[in-house]
């Protein structure tokens, strides 16, 4: 079988390859449909295991860990060396040992098998990130957005998926969800091209760095702070929003919806945000995606009833909006590490989001989480200053 191999960046004015971006998508798609099955089932595996709240917390935190903060070190990797097996190695750990969670004995074996699945996910995320804007053309904003709802997508029903597939077919069954990751991964195996290198094979990790961002490290900074502040926000009402919502009346069924709207509307406002920067610029979206952040987010918190389901959606739509548009500015502002570039924005940016939730979760035990919520709804205006520094890119 022979193996297609990327020609290179394609020419400045040249049509996206929606193809090659939608076999990406797909591998994107595929991976984090697998790595969305853990926090839903958790109360299974506790029910299970007999896990203490110490046990738990300890999973959620090694998986947060290895599918996001290692992620530069994999996109240094991912630069140095001309390979598929990052992708398809990375692939195939997630959804071949996550579905084996669900028949765990105990609880080393369970945090063994999510550990494997997280660390499929560190590898196969700067790879294809990086191997995006390679087949975008004249049009990485809406490349990377159509890559990034691949993730989106997943996210919002993954756990719709398998919190049904349990609960038919109970945990014992979950190896046989492999099936359908082994028909993605054919498939991907069979389509997906041969990335090209970054050229740095004589180069360590640091002078790797330096050589990526040497110039432009101030800026690149500017929009990782911006990143890990809306990912902060993001993460924050995610995880917090089940337990508020049930507080203020909503029964569990209302809570998976209104969540779900939350991750879908980001399906939308990924494209939109894509196809909109590539005519007019990168600033102005960033700048009205922010800005609009705090509104609708006290929107969702305000609102009674049937109120929480639009402040949902409209929150959820500008909080995701931003998170392919940071790969792409950082990946045009270093050329040379497409991978790394993506990592950085995408990964270590989105984990110290994820990172920060426990603090954020003693405020509230502290303070009230209504209060917490409130506060963490006004970050995105700090966002404001950095985000009017950036340059002008289109």
């Amino acid at each position: 079988m022979s193996i297609p191999h990327a020609p290179g960046p394609l020419p400045e004015g040249k049509m996206i390859d929606y193809q090659i971006v939608l076999v990406l998508s797909l591998v994107h798609f595929t991976g984090d449909f697998y790595s969305a099955f853990f926090t839903p089932l958790l109360p299974a595996f506790q029910a299970k295991l007999s896990l203490t709240l110490t046990q738990v917390g300890l999973i959620t935190g090694t998986v947060r860990f290895l599918s996001f903060v290692v992620q530069p070190v994999v996109g240094y990797m991912a630069d140095r060396y001309e390979t598929r097996w990052f992708v398809l190695t990375g692939l195939f750990l997630v959804f071949f040992a996550i579905p084996f969670s669900g028949i765990a004995p105990n609880y080393w074996i369970l945090l063994t098998t999510l550990c494997l699945g997280s660390l499929g996910s560190s590898m196969f995320h700067p790879s294809t990130s990086g191997m995006v804007n390679v087949y975008a053309g004249n049009r990485a904003g809406f490349a990377q957005s159509i890559f990034n709802t691949g993730g989106t997508l997943a996210f919002a029903l993954g756990p719709v998926f398998i919190t049904w597939y349990v609960s038919r077919f109970g945990l014992s069954a979950m190896p046989w969800t492999m099936i359908l990751g082994l028909i993605s991964f054919m498939f991907c195996l069979k389509y997906m091209p041969k990335p090209v290198s970054e050229n740095m094979a004589g180069l360590g990790f640091i002078n790797s760095l330096k050589h990526t961002f040497g110039k432009v490290y101030k800026t690149v900074f500017l929009i990782w702070l911006v990143m890990v502040l809306r990912a902060v926000v993001g993460q924050t009402f995610l995880t917090f929003m089940p337990i508020y919502l049930t507080l203020h009346g909503h029964p569990l069924p209302s809570v998976g919806v209104i969540i779900a709207l939350f991750t879908i509307a980001g399906t939308l406002s990924g494209l939109t945000a894509g196809y909109c920067a590539d005519r007019f610029g990168f600033t102005p979206v960033f700048f009205l995606s922010y800005l609009l952040m705090p509104p609708t987010l006290l929107m969702f918190l305000y609102m009674p009833g049937l109120g929480a389901y639009a402040g949902s959606f409209l929150s959820g739509f500008f909080v995701l909006a931003p998170m392919p548009l940071g790969v792409v500015m950082a990946q045009k502002l270093a050329p040379g590490s497409r991978a790394m570039a993506a990592s950085l924005m995408m990964g270590l940016a989105y984990g110290l989001g994820g990172v920060i939730a426990p603090g954020i979760g003693w405020l509230a035990d502290v303070y009230g989480l209504t209060i917490v919520l409130k506060c963490t709804a006004f970050i995105p205006l700090v966002c404001l200053v950095p985000i009017a520094l950036f340059p002008k890119i289109k």
